[in-house]
């Protein structure tokens, strides 16, 4: 990829409407940056001073509580940008929770500078930029209205189904489910054996198999039923 070369424009859906003077603008204002997995993006206390766009790879943001439990917030995906640094940028606030590298990324930086710039000149760009805010608020409600409203053994099937994909192998430890869901490993681990007696997983260090995704299947849809 050249300095010059806008094609990764269109990759995000809203900014391949942008007419050329400001894909121009936007390429020339900002840089392509790979981090290798593992790599702490963000963390809390940290100033905003460019908006990612991943073109490769995840980011996984997570906060910490004063207790020393991680909660997931949400992945960040090829494709889309990371909200929270959108609204610490709007803001002028530092970071208040963390960004990792879970996999090799590849994105596209764009300082403050540019950010401003085109925010304020581009209705396409300042379209795009507050449609993904506004659909990742829209997620963080419905996580935490999984959080206080659903039971953990429907969020864990769900989860476990989310994690193992079109595989049956999902690759954690008990502790990396319970920060995905905000709990105590202890319960995580307790709503495992459950599943285990009923014959829907089995374990092995760091890995859960699913071995009876039927019975986790009808355990998440009965979200909706409750």
């Amino acid at each position: 990829m050249t300095a010059r070369d806008t094609s990764w424009i269109d990759r995000f859906q809203g900014l391949s409407r942008l007419p050329e003077d400001l894909r121009r603008v936007l390429v020339n204002g900002s840089k392509v940056v790979s981090v290798p997995a593992g790599t702490q993006i963000f963390a809390p206390g940290q100033s905003a001073d460019n908006l990612l766009l991943l073109l490769e790879g995840t980011v996984r943001v997570q906060q910490k509580s004063d207790t020393g439990r991680e909660v997931f917030l949400y992945r960040v995906h090829a494709g889309e940008s990371c909200v929270l640094t959108t609204a610490c940028m709007l803001a002028f606030e530092d970071y208040a929770a963390d960004g990792i590298a879970e996999t090799d990324v590849t994105a596209v930086a764009i300082p403050r500078s540019t950010f401003d710039d085109l925010t304020a000149r581009s209705p396409i760009f300042r379209q795009f930029v507050f449609t993904a805010y506004s659909r990742r608020i829209t997620d963080l409600f419905t996580l935490i209205d999984d959080i206080v409203f659903q039971r953990m053994d429907v969020r864990l099937a769900a989860k476990l189904l989310e994690l193992s994909g079109d595989g049956d192998v999902v690759a954690a430890t008990h502790q990396t489910l319970a920060n995905e869901l905000g709990t105590a490993r202890e319960v995580i681990s307790r709503t495992l054996s459950e599943f285990h007696r009923r014959g829907w997983i089995e374990q092995a260090r760091g890995e859960v198999r699913l071995s009876g995704r039927e019975g986790l299947v009808r355990l998440a849809r009965s979200a909706g039923e409750q």
